[in-house]
C-alpha cells in the first residue's frame, strides 16, 4: 500500500482482497482498518464479507484512494468519461445521479422534493455503468451517516466515520450481472405471497369497521380489481400499538373474516413508539424485559410520537426482537394478513432533528456491533424492526409467507419487507419522480417498491390521478394512499372518466400478474431486478441512460406521459435498439401508458380477475409472442400455490416456452420445465404480435405444440394498417379525464402544486397545504439553495401549527391573496389556515420593492370566534423556524415583534407569539 502521513492525515490507495466470488473485492485503508471495521449488517452472512477467497488471480480494474483525517474516511473512485451513476437507494430527483449529493441518514421527510438529500432509507451503494455498457457496483459498508458525492462527473466520493470497508462488484458484462452479484452478498427479496402483487387501497384513515366494509363493497360493485385494504393508526386505542379502538373497530377478527370472504386481505399498521404508560400491557412487558433504548444517562429514552410520550424497543438486541416478534405473533390471531411498519426511522416529534438524540444508547448484539450510540444504529433501526415483524408473522403461521411493508430501511431490508417511497405530494412533479424512485430502489437491491399512487399529501386532480394510476398499476408494488384532511382518493373519487381509466389500468395489472409473479420468482432466486430503466435493454445507448418516461418489466416496456401538458401519443417514443412491438388489451386510452414487447420475447398473460384468489390453475392462459430478427422468441412462466413454502420442496412449475418462424409457420411449444407440479389442464391462447398493436392468434392446449400460419406480406400490411386505425379510433373516442381541479375549500385551486415566487434575489417555492411552508429557497446571486428538512446541509426546519402530522405541523392553508407590484412589494403571497377553536393562522410572504435582497415572513394569530369552553386558547400554536447552514453563510435571521388580533371586546392572556421572520443577503 502506498500511504503517506501529512499533518495527522493518512492517504493513499486502499488495499484489497477478493471475497464472495470472482470479481468481488473488499477494500480497506489498511490491515488495521480492516480489523477495526464493524460487522456487516447489509450482508446476509456477515462472515462472507470478512473471509477472503483463495485461488483468485483477477485483480481490481478500479482501485479507490482514501484520506483519513479528523475521524473521517474519505474515499474516491475515478472512472472513464461518460460513465453514468445510478442507485443510491431511496432518492428523489433524476434517474442518472451525476451532479447529485446525498446523505444516508434515515429521515422522516414528509413533503420531500427533488432536491431533498435524505429520505426514509439509506443505501450507500452506487451502480456504475461504464461507457461501453459494462457495469460495476460500489458499496460503502457502513451503517453510519454517509455522504455520497457524485457532483463531479465520473467520480464517486464517499465520506463517513472511520473505519469502513468499500466493496466493489465487477466490472461485469451488464448492470444486471452486477445486481445479481450484489444479491449474492446482501440477499434477495423474500418471495411475496401472490396477493401482495395485486392492488392495495389505503388511507389515513378508514376510521371505522363500517367505512372499511363500505370501501370493500364499492370495489366489488364497481368491478375495480383490488386485493388488500389497509388500516392506518386510527384503528388503535389512543394510538397504542397492538390494541384496537373498541368503538370503531370492536371486532377486528370479524372484520377480517368479512374481508376474506369477499376476496380482500387486511394489513394493519404498527409503529415503534410505545406509549410510556403503566398498565398498558405492551409497555409493562417491555419494561419487564428491559428492551427500551436508553438515554445517555442509562434511563429509557422518552420521546413524543402519536400516543404522546413514548419509549422505543431496542431492535439491536435479540431479546427485544424476540419480544416484539411474539407480540406480532399474538396480534396476527385477529385475522391480520400483513403488517405495515411506519415511523421507524425512528421519527420523533417536536425535535429539530426529527429523531432521537444520537447520544442514545443501544445495547446491541455482539454480531451487530455491540453497545453503541444511536448514531451507529440509526440507519438500520427500521430494517431490524422489519426483521422482527417478519419473524413474528412467521411464528404465527409457518405455512404462509409474511408480508411486511417498512418505511425506513437499509441495504438488505429486502430480505424482510417491501418498501414505498414515503409521504409524497399530489403533484405532477411527484408523479414523474415516482418512476426513477422505484427504479433506483430496484437498482439498490429492493425490487418490491412503489409510490403512494395519487400522492399522499394534497389533493390530486382527476387527470393527475388517472395518469398516476396508469403508471402505478405497472409498478412492482401497487398501492393508493392519501392523507387525512384531503379529499377521497379512491379510484371512483374523481368522476366517471377517471374511474374508467383506473379500472382499465388495474385490469391491465391483473392480466400481466403471471409475468410480474414470474419476475419476482427470478428476483427471489437470482437477484434479477423486477423494474429496470429502459437502457438496460441497450446499455451502450448514452441517450437512454437519463430517460425517465419509460421502464422495463422484464421484456415488457412501459412508456408513459407524466406531464400535465404532454400527451402520450404526441411524444416521440425513445426505444432501445432492436425490435419493439406495440400492443394493448383492447384498452388503449390517452391517459394509459403505451406497452411494447421486445422482439425475441414471450410473456404470459392471465384473465382480468377482481382479486388474485379468484384465479384457478385451469383458467385459460395466454402467451404474447414477439419474434426477433431471426424469427425466434423465448419466455417463462412461474407457477406455485401463490403462498406458503412448498416451492422450496419442488412444488412449483417453471415453464420455458419457445417460438420459431419457419416456412410461413410459427411454432410455439414448451421447451423445458422445472418443478414437480403437474401442468394444469387448460386452454392456451397464443397471440403473435405484428406491430402497431396488430396481432394474429390461435388456440390450443397448454403443453402441446401449437402452430400459427403467418399471413402474406400484403395481408400483413393490411392487418397492421387496420389495427393501427382501430387503435387510433379507440383512443380518439375514449372519454377524456377532464383537466380540472376537485372542488373543495377556498384556495384549493392553488394548493395542488407548489407556488413559485420569483422576485428580487429570490426564488421561493411555497406549499399551502403543508402549513404554508417554504420547501425551497434559492438565492440567485450566490446560487445557493436552502432545502426544507435538511438541517445538516444548508437547510432549515419550520414548524407552524398545532397538529403534529409527521415530525412537524402541517395544517392546510388557503391562499387568500396573491399580488405583484402591490403596496410597495415586488411580490406577495397571503395565506390563512383555520386550526379550529376559533383560531386562525395568517401568514404573508413578501419581497420588498425597495430592497429585493430581503424577503419577509409575517405571521399572525387571529382569534375570530373564541368563546367559553371552545378550547381555542388551549390550542394556541407557536410558529418558529430553525435555520442551520453548516457552511459559512451570508444569511442571518431577524425576529421582529409579532402582532395578535382579537375579536372586539375579547380579553385574553397571550400564550404564544409567532415571530415575523426576515431572510437577508448583504450587498
Amino acid at each position: 500500500m502506498a500511504e503517506a502521513v501529512i499533518s495527522n492525515a493518512r492517504l493513499g490507495k486502499m488495499v484489497f482482497e477478493p471475497i464472495l466470488e470472482e470479481g468481488v473485492f473488499r477494500f480497506d485503508c489498511s490491515a488495521d482498518d480492516r480489523n477495526a471495521a464493524f460487522p456487516s449488517i447489509s450482508f446476509e452472512n456477515a462472515k462472507v464479507r470478512d473471509t477472503p477467497i483463495v485461488n483468485v488471480h483477477k485483480v481490481p480494474t478500479y482501485i479507490p484512494t482514501f484520506e483519513c483525517v479528523m475521524g473521517q474516511q474519505i474515499v474516491n473512485m475515478e472512472f472513464p468519461p461518460n460513465t453514468s451513476f445510478y442507485g443510491t437507494g431511496e432518492v428523489s430527483g433524476q434517474l442518472e445521479r451525476t451532479g447529485k449529493k446525498i446523505f444516508t441518514w434515515n429521515t422522516d421527510a414528509w413533503g420531500y422534493g427533488a432536491g431533498t438529500t435524505s429520505l426514509y432509507q439509506s443505501h450507500p451503494w452506487v451502480l456504475v455503468v461504464l461507457p461501453d455498457g459494462e457495469a460495476l457496483g460500489v458499496l460503502a459498508d457502513t451503517t453510519r451517516r454517509c455522504e455520497i458525492d457524485l457532483r463531479n462527473a465520473s467520480n464517486i466520493k464517499v465520506i463517513s466515520s472511520s473505519s469502513y470497508p468499500v466493496i466493489t462488484f465487477g466490472p461485469f458484462a451488464s448492470p444486471t450481472d452486477v445486481l445479481v452479484s450484489l444479491a449474492r452478498a446482501i440477499g434477495t427479496i423474500f418471495m411475496p405471497p401472490k396477493w401482495a402483487l395485486g392492488y392495495h387501497q389505503c388511507r389515513w384513515s378508514y376510521d371505522s369497521d363500517a367505512r372499511v366494509r363500505e370501501i370493500a363493497v364499492t370495489f366489488r360493485e364497481k368491478s375495480i380489481p383490488c386485493d388488500v385494504i389497509w388500516m392506518d393508526i386510527d384503528y388503535m386505542d389512543g394510538f397504542r400499538c397492538f390494541t384496537f379502538n373498541q368503538e370503531r373497530f370492536p371486532d377486528p377478527k370479524s372484520l377480517a373474516d368479512y374481508l376474506h370472504q369477499t376476496g380482500f386481505k387486511a394489513i394493519w399498521m404498527l409503529d415503534p413508539g410505545i406509549k410510556n404508560e403503566k398498565g398498558y400491557h405492551v409497555y409493562d412487558s417491555g419494561t419487564e424485559s428491559d428492551v427500551w433504548i436508553q438515554s445517555a444517562d442509562g434511563e429509557p429514552f422518552v420521546g413524543e410520537v402519536w400516543p404522546g410520550p413514548c419509549v422505543f424497543p431496542d431492535f439491536t438486541q435479540s431479546r427485544a426482537r424476540s419480544w416484539w416478534a411474539n407480540l406480532v405473533k399474538d396480534f396476527t390471531s385477529n385475522g391480520v394478513d400483513g403488517i405495515w411498519n411506519d415511523m421507524n426511522e425512528p421519527a420523533v416529534f417536536k425535535t429539530v432533528t426529527k429523531t432521537m438524540p444520537e447520544s442514545n444508547i443501544h445495547r446491541g448484539d455482539t454480531d451487530l456491533g455491540g453497545r453503541q450510540n444511536h448514531s451507529h444504529y440509526h440507519n438500520v433501526y427500521g430494517m431490524l424492526m422489519a426483521k422482527s415483524t417478519h419473524e413474528g408473522m412467521s411464528l404465527a403461521n409457518k405455512q404462509k409467507r409474511p408480508f411486511v411493508l417498512t418505511r425506513a430501511g437499509f441495504v438488505g431490508s429486502q430480505r424482510y419487507a417491501a418498501s414505498w417511497t414515503g409521504d409524497n405530494l399530489s403533484t405532477w412533479d411527484h408523479l414523474h419522480m415516482s418512476i426513477p424512485m422505484v427504479i433506483q430502489l430496484g437498482l439498490s437491491g429492493q425490487p418490491l417498491s412503489g409510490p403512494d399512487i395519487g400522492g399522499y399529501a394534497g389533493n390530486a386532480t382527476p387527470k393527475m390521478f388517472g395518469r398516476w394510476m396508469g403508471v402505478g398499476a405497472m409498478f412492482p408494488f401497487c398501492r393508493g394512499h392519501s392523507e387525512t384532511g384531503t379529499i377521497d382518493h379512491e379510484p371512483w373519487s374523481f368522476g366517471q372518466e377517471c374511474e374508467e381509466v383506473c379500472r382499465l389500468a388495474l385490469r391491465r395489472r391483473y392480466q400481466i400478474l403471471p409475468l410480474i409473479y414470474t419476475l419476482f420468482y427470478f428476483a427471489h432466486t437470482k437477484g434479477i431486478p423486477v423494474a429496470t430503466p429502459s437502457f438496460f435493454a441497450d446499455p451502450k445507448n448514452l441517450e437512454l441512460r437519463s430517460h425517465e418516461n419509460s421502464f422495463l418489466l422484464g421484456p415488457l416496456l412501459v412508456y408513459a406521459s407524466t406531464s400535465k401538458d404532454q400527451e402520450l401519443y404526441q411524444m416521440q417514443h425513445k426505444l432501445p435498439k432492436g425490435i419493439w412491438l406495440s400492443f394493448d388489451f383492447e384498452d388503449s386510452h390517452p391517459d394509459l401508458p403505451a406497452l411494447y414487447l421486445k422482439g425475441g420475447s414471450i410473456i404470459p398473460v392471465g384473465l382480468a380477475y377482481q382479486h388474485v384468489n379468484e384465479a384457478n390453475p385451469t383458467d385459460d392462459l395466454s402467451l404474447l409472442v414477439a419474434l426477433d430478427e431471426h424469427g425466434k422468441a423465448e419466455g417463462f412462466l412461474y407457477e406455485d400455490d401463490g403462498d406458503g413454502y412448498e416451492y422450496n420442496k419442488g412444488g412449483y412449475l417453471l415453464t420455458t416456452y419457445v417460438a420459431e418462424h419457419q416456412s410461413s409457420v410459427v411454432t410455439v411449444k414448451v421447451f423445458k420445465t422445472e418443478g414437480s407440479w403437474k401442468r394444469p389442464n387448460r386452454r392456451l391462447h397464443v397471440k403473435l404480435l405484428l406491430g402497431e398493436v396488430a396481432m394474429i392468434s390461435a388456440w390450443g392446449i397448454d403443453g402441446e405444440v401449437l402452430q400459427i400460419q403467418m399471413p402474406s406480406d400484403s395481408e400483413l400490411s393490411y392487418l397492421v394498417l387496420a389495427s393501427e386505425k382501430q387503435c387510433r379510433i379507440r383512443r380518439e373516442s375514449a372519454k377524456r379525464i377532464p383537466d380540472s381541479e376537485v372542488s373543495g375549500h377556498k384556495g384549493t385551486e392553488l394548493s395542488q402544486t407548489p407556488v413559485e415566487m420569483k422576485s428580487g434575489d429570490w426564488i421561493l417555492k411555497v406549499v399551502p397545504w403543508i402549513g404554508g411552508r417554504i420547501i425551497s429557497m434559492e438565492n440567485l446571486p450566490s446560487g445557493t439553495q436552502w432545502l426544507h428538512s435538511r438541517l445538516d446541509v444548508n437547510g432549515y426546519e419550520e414548524y407552524s401549527g398545532v397538529e403534529y402530522q409527521s415530525a412537524g405541523c402541517s395544517e392546510e392553508y388557503s391562499i387568500t391573496e396573491r399580488g405583484v407590484e402591490h403596496a410597495g412589494e415586488v411580490e406577495s403571497l397571503k395565506l390563512e389556515g383555520d386550526i379550529g377553536g376559533g383560531i386562525v393562522l395568517q401568514r404573508q410572504i413578501h419581497v420588498s420593492k425597495e430592497n429585493p435582497k430581503v424577503f419577509r415572513i409575517d405571521s399572525a394569530i387571529v382569534a375570530r370566534s373564541v368563546g367559553a369552553g371552545s378550547g381555542g386558547f388551549s390550542r394556541f400554536p407557536i410558529q418558529y423556524i430553525y435555520f442551520f447552514p453548516t457552511v459559512k453563510s451570508s444569511f442571518f435571521l431577524l425576529l421582529s415583534s409579532s402582532h395578535i388580533l382579537y375579536p372586539n371586546g375579547f380579553q385574553a392572556r397571550v400564550l404564544a407569539r409567532p415571530p415575523n421572520v426576515q431572510f437577508i443577503t448583504p450587498c
